[in-house]
C-alpha cells in the first residue's frame, strides 16, 4: 500500500507530505499481451489479480491465469499468435510447456533473453500504469486496484501508446 515516489508541485519552501497507511497487507498483480500486426491498430489484453493476504488465497497469478489469457487473447484476434515473452517462472512450468504443446497450431512461442527489459514492450505499459499512480495515496487496497486497472482500461483505447512501447525497444515488425 506504499505509493510509488513521485514528483508534484508544492508551495515554495514547503515540502508537500502526503500521510498515508504503511501497511503492506495486499498486492494487484497484472499480467498483459500487446498484440501488434502490420496495418492494423495495436490491441491489449490482460488479466488482473488482488492478493488480499488472506489465508489460502493466490499470492499471484498462475499458469492457469496466463493460459486463459492466451486463450481469450485467441479468441478475440481469431487467429495464430507469435507470443515473446520474458522468463518468468509462471511462464516455463511444465503444465504451461504442455500447453503450448498442445497448442502448436495457433501459438508459437519465443523466449526473450535471460534479463532483457529493454527488449520488452511490456515494460513500457507498466511504465504507464506506475506513472499514472505515482501520485495516488489510496486509503484501501481497493482504491488501487481501481486505479490500476482505469490506467489499463485507459491505455487499451489509446493504440499510439502501445505502439509507442513496441518502438521504445527497437524491435520491428516484417510484413
Amino acid at each position: 500500500m506504499r505509493p510509488p515516489r513521485a514528483r508534484t508541485w508544492g508551495k515554495v519552501g514547503r515540502t508537500p507530505e502526503v500521510r498515508v497507511r504503511g501497511r503492506g497487507g495486499g498486492r494487484v498483480s497484472m499480467a498483459e499481451l500487446s498484440c501488434f500486426k502490420s496495418g492494423r491498430r495495436s490491441r491489449m489484453f490482460y488479466s488482473f489479480h488482488v492478493y488480499r493476504g488472506r489465508k489460502g488465497e493466490k499470492k499471484g497469478l498462475t499458469w492457469q491465469d496466463f493460459r486463459d489469457l492466451l486463450i481469450r487473447t485467441h479468441i478475440q484476434l481469431g487467429g495464430p499468435i507469435v507470443l515473446v515473452w520474458d522468463n518468468l517462472r509462471a511462464h516455463l512450468t511444465p503444465p504451461m510447456r504442455q500447453f503450448i504443446e498442445a497448442s502448436k497450431d495457433w501459438l508459437t512461442v519465443f523466449q526473450l533473453p535471460s534479463y532483457a527489459p529493454d527488449l520488452n514492450p511490456q515494460e513500457g505499459i507498466w511504465s504507464l500504469v506506475k506513472r499514472t499512480i505515482g501520485n495516488l495515496a489510496a486509503a484501501n487496497l481497493n482504491q488501487l486496484a481501481q486505479a490500476v486497472k482505469r490506467s489499463l482500461k485507459k491505455i487499451q483505447y489509446r493504440p499510439w501508446l502501445i505502439d509507442g512501447c513496441l518502438a521504445a525497444t527497437g524491435l520491428i515488425m516484417d510484413g
